[in-house]
């Protein structure tokens, strides 16, 4: 859900969620929209859609879900981490994850908005890089007592960061995007998992992404599958069971408990 000031809130919302048997929450994320908008919509209408520019911070709404919630879990859909400072974000995610009993799952995505990214100071062909060296930055806060870090995007000397998350390997990490071998290789090196957009043509894609694992000797069979933003039929979610999909998560409006409540009703009857 693009959950934003003029929606159901985090804490509403994941009451719901919970109280039907839904088994997860995931919050997209833009720090900003820059009023120049040369970057088209990634939807292909001519306007960006208002939801765009009224984004809740996904780490902060999680939190205030978790506090309501015992058993949902909380993930970002996706969080853009080249944007986002790696020490400040990795004690954030670490203490969602630990103050939630472990039910964080960290979507993150490379972004497709152009003027939104060169805000940070980040340009558009180096994101990808900045995103990876910022997840394997993050990596080794979540998981050393001592963590360092050197590479061309990152600089970090041997420091403490506590707490840790919940699981000693971090939360789980799921990459968006559409196929590719570069998603691909960015997945197979750092994540545990891969969000396909709308979920199409993941069949055809599995050729590739194990070929990706295999390059570096890792079991794809271990990676975490979930399509995003779904619009559920019977026969699409019996289609993702054949796959070996054990999670799906399905596209709710943004809008008040009088739109979305009735919606997760409907959800409710799919599981």
């Amino acid at each position: 859900m693009f959950m934003t000031d003029e929606t159901m809130g985090p804490v509403e919302f994941a009451r719901a969620v919970e109280d039907r048997g839904l088994h997860s929450i995931y919050l997209p994320e833009h720090t900003h929209i820059p009023v120049s908008r040369r970057t088209p919509p990634p939807t292909g209408e001519r306007d960006l859609a208002n939801e765009y520019k009224r984004t809740l911070d996904p780490l902060i709404a999680l939190a205030a879900a978790a506090s309501v919630t015992n058993r949902v879990l909380l993930g970002t859909g996706v969080c853009l981490v080249a944007q986002r400072d790696p020490i400040v974000t990795a004690k954030a995610v670490a203490t969602l994850d630990a103050v939630s009993g472990g039910r964080f799952v960290f979507g993150v995505g490379f972004g497709w908005n152009e003027d939104e990214i060169a805000d940070h100071g980040v340009a558009m062909t180096d994101r990808r890089a900045i995103a990876r060296e910022h997840m394997l930055a993050m990596r080794t806060l979540w998981t050393d007592d001592v963590a360092e870090f050197h590479g061309k995007h990152v600089e970090l000397p041997p420091s403490w960061s506590w707490p840790k998350p919940a699981m000693p390997s971090g939360p789980p990490v799921l990459i968006g995007g559409a196929a590719g071998p570069k998603l691909f290789a960015h997945i197979a090196e750092y994540a545990d998992g891969w969000i396909p957009i709308g979920g199409s043509g993941i069949r055809a894609a599995l050729g590739d992404l194990h070929e990706a694992c295999d390059a570096i000797g890792r079991d794809a069979s271990t990676l975490r599958i979930v399509p995003f933003g779904t619009i559920p039929d019977p026969g699409k979610l019996e289609y993702y069971i054949s796959l070996g999909i054990e999670e799906v998560v399905l596209r709710v409006p943004g809008g008040q408990a009088e739109t979305v409540l009735p919606l997760l009703d409907e959800y409710a009857t799919l599981t």
